[in-house]
């Protein structure tokens, strides 16, 4: 059991001051006034770690390499090509390299839990790891997303991908996409034995994500599902939706439905469901949304990126709707940037300023910040996104010199971070009641970035 002491804490119901915090086993177990003597003190403000909603983890190095243009014809179908033909080299080695890389850069800028959108199932050939061999092998990339999460110290919610069409109408699968490929059966086995690790591995958990309507049918959706929740009641179910118009329509040339649509028309979705992207998506699947209880995951910066859209928030959010955050293909990690992104964007369609926010909340930032840790807790079946008796202690650290020179009082501190401060201001991260970053700095930076740089060389070559 320990004992920390915050003079200036972001809980629950809102900024607090001269507070004790006592965590045992991971999980703060009572908060109260004033300094207890035995307390450890927290050196600056201390808020609640974020959630990222969505990550697809080997795209971190990716990043940088699909900004060459081709005379104004790019779109997300194109860098889906040159992304298929990066990932075909990756081995089970790579993969946890970069995701280590990945998960250690997260934690720095002050994502606490990830929930991993993971469909690099098989070998460079498209093979099974079980072949030739005498036990079933099925979960040895995700063994190495595990793996990465732990050596990192992020909390993890694997979710792996069910992936079997390349379009609506059980489309022939693409070269590209031959590693992702299982079928029902085989995927329900995938789940079964990375449920199994998700035992052996602290802080972590699992779901499953049928990638999208175009890449898989009702039949094994609902299959894989019941599968999942076999296993686990309230296991988090995260799928791709309505991300480009070109996706809409073809759906509703297939199914005569919009993508979200047929989704609540034809599945059991509840609040363990997490919709990400949902860019094009009408008022009533919006409110279908909501009365579901199910939250949308934005990703601003990459759906900038991908020239997706903009995700309606501000409407969604007037609805009583929820969101989450991911960083989706990395092309930046930072909670901040997509935060800022999210809110910058609804100012330019709405040409108004200080959108999202409540009138309990007055602090974009904070309304921000908080909204986003909340529902992604639930986008992943964790006990984080809020600090009060019975979370799990997943905390960041605020570095009182870098905020010194903005706003800083409790009301504005949120607001300068996300709005003002240009570099990163978090100075400690505790995940689960153990400190994973002191100082700014991840005991396990260097060596990992040493093994990511010789990595993208080779990648590269």
């Amino acid at each position: 059991m320990k004992k920390y002491y915050a003079k200036n804490i972001l809980l629950s119901d809102g900024w607090a001051t001269d507070k004790t915090l006592t965590i045992a086993n991971g999980i703060i177990i009572a908060i109260t006034s004033g300094q207890d003597h035995e307390a450890e003190v927290f050196q600056g403000a201390v808020i609640p770690g974020m959630i990222n909603c969505h990550s697809h983890a080997f795209q971190r190095a990716f990043a940088g390499f699909s900004e060459q243009g081709s005379e104004g014809k790019d779109s997300f179908w194109t860098w889906r090509t040159i992304m298929y033909k990066f990932l075909a080299q990756l081995t089970p080695e790579d993969t946890e390299i970069i995701a280590q890389q990945l998960y250690i850069e997260m934690l720095k800028v002050g994502y606490t839990r990830v929930a991993e959108f993971h469909y690099l199932h098989h070998d460079i050939d498209g093979h099974s790891h079980s072949k030739n061999q005498s036990q079933a092998k099925l979960a040895i990339m995700a063994q190495a997303i595990f793996n990465a999460a732990q050596h990192s110290g992020i909390g993890l919610t694997l979710l792996p991908v069910l992936y079997q069409y390349s379009g609506f109408g059980q489309q022939t699968p693409t070269e590209g996409q031959k590693r992702f490929i299982n079928s029902t059966t085989q995927f329900n086995q995938l789940i079964s034995d990375c449920y199994e690790l998700s035992q052996e591995y602290p802080n972590s958990n699992i779901g499953i994500a049928p990638h999208s309507l175009r890449a898989v049918d009702k039949e094994a959706m609902t299959i894989a599902v019941d599968h999942v929740r076999s296993l686990d009641a309230k296991a988090p179910i995260h799928i791709h939706i309505s991300e480009q118009q070109q996706e809409v329509n073809d759906c509703l040339n297939y199914y005569t439905k919009r993508p979200v649509e047929w989704l609540i028309n034809n599945m059991k979705i509840d609040e363990s469901w997490c919709l990400i992207h949902a860019t094009h998506i009408n008022e009533k699947e919006q409110q279908g949304i909501i009365d579901h209880n199910a939250v949308v995951g934005i990703c601003p910066t990459t759906e900038a990126n991908l020239g997706d859209g903009i995700f309606p928030t501000t409407d969604f959010l007037a609805l009583g709707g929820s969101f989450a955050i991911g960083s989706d293909s990395h092309i930046s990690v930072s909670p901040i940037e997509e935060l800022r992104w999210l809110e910058y964007t609804q100012r330019l369609i709405k040409q108004q300023r200080a959108l999202i926010t409540s009138t309990n909340v007055a602090s974009v930032g904070q309304s921000l910040w908080q909204k986003s840790a909340a529902s992604g807790a639930q986008s992943t079946n964790s006990n984080t996104g809020v600090l009060s008796i019975g979370k799990q202690a997943d905390l960041l650290v605020i570095d009182d010199n870098k905020t010194a020179l903005f706003a800083n009082k409790n009301q504005y501190l949120l607001d300068s971070i996300i709005f003002a401060s240009q570099h990163n201001t978090i100075k400690d991260v505790m995940v689960n009641g153990s400190w994973v970053v002191l100082d700014g700095r991840h005991p396990k930076e260097q060596v990992s970035a040493d093994k990511f740089a010789q990595l993208l060389t080779k990648l590269s070559a």
